[in-house]
């Protein structure tokens, strides 16, 4: 056991649904253990301009069914330097800091991994990305609730695609993984699915657009990540009007809607058990690591290798889109 007297914890990289329900986990898991919580305010930023608010039990109350963050968050271009590390390593020891709760994703944790190794300093990772593109866990904090949403729309879209027998194509976030893009596909029953993760697939959708499957149907959706590699949604939708130009054809981006709402109730759990998991890790000694949950069980994997070794894309539910597109 790790003598603690007082952790900072932070939001940074992309929000995501169910960030606050963490945040509220944590603050709570380390006043049951006698540990100060101090919220620094946008991420690496706030830990570099001393820039902290207190947490107690009051403030974090009354926050596990918002979306966003209470915290804030931003990308840090100072974290990036030496010298910005330096002046976070001086503001961790002016506020005399023990250790770290950095909820993010990809960018937060190789920020973290760096510090660590500069500084010793120790910080617990909890995977906040509606991306869930992070080796180590099944899911992260946000990806449900983001699914739901996609699914929400698409839904609404799919109305007016059958009423004027359109092709909808609805770009979905997803710019290096199509972990959203792909599950949300076989939830709406999409025509097909575009991602990152595969090269050859323009040719396949316009192959397959123009079989007797589009005919039979009086309006059709494709899911595209933003990031497939073919341009985006625009591109893709350019693509098959040129080929098929008696296509009735619309462009839905759905964008940022995907980061917003209150988290589903998955995400809540999620989040609780991670933060006050993270709380457990530090008390035990751990550093340097992201905590996950794999098979219904807390994991913590290092943070070189959450942000590198990055999962595949399940082929299986790949293949499943085509077979029940049928």
């Amino acid at each position: 056991m790790v003598k603690i007297n007082k952790i900072a914890v932070f939001t940074s990289g992309g929000d995501a649904p169910g960030m606050n329900a963490c945040i509220r986990a944590v603050v709570r898991k380390a006043l049951h253990n006698n540990i100060d919580v101090l919220g620094a305010l946008r991420g690496y930023d706030g830990i570099i301009n001393n820039d902290f608010i207190q947490l107690d039990k009051s403030s974090v109350g009354n926050i596990i069914q918002k979306g966003g963050t209470i915290l804030k968050t931003a990308r840090s271009i100072d974290f990036i330097t030496v010298n910005g590390r330096r002046k976070a390593f001086d503001s961790i020891q002016k506020n005399n800091i023990d250790a770290i709760v950095a909820i993010g994703g990809d960018g937060t944790f190789s920020g973290a991994a760096i510090f660590t190794s500069e500084y010793g300093v120790p910080i617990i990772g909890i995977p906040g990305t509606i991306d869930n593109d992070l080796f180590g866990t099944d899911d992260s904090i946000g990806y449900d609730t983001a699914l739901n949403t996609i699914v929400d729309a698409v839904d609404k879209i799919r109305d007016t695609a059958n009423s004027h027998d359109r092709l909808f194509i609805v770009e979905v976030m997803g710019k290096d993984a199509g972990f959203i893009a792909l599950r949300s596909g076989v939830a709406v029953g999409a025509e097909a699915v575009l991602v990152p993760e595969t090269q050859t697939y323009i040719d396949h959708l316009l192959n397959k657009l123009g079989g007797d499957r589009r005919k039979s149907k009086s309006g059709s959706i494709v899911i595209v990540a933003e990031g497939d590699g073919y341009g985006g949604a625009y591109k893709v939708a350019d693509a098959v009007k040129e080929r098929y130009q008696h296509f009735d054809i619309r462009v839905s981006i759905l964008g940022h809607v995907q980061r917003g709402g209150n988290p589903s109730a998955f995400d809540r759990v999620l989040a609780s058990r991670l933060g006050a998991g993270a709380l457990e890790a530090l008390i035990e000694g751990r550093k340097g690591v992201m905590i996950g949950l794999v098979n219904k069980e807390l994991v913590f994997t290092p943070f070189e290798k959450a942000v590198k070794h990055h999962k595949e894309l399940n082929k299986q539910l790949l293949s499943l889109t085509e077979i029940l597109a049928l």
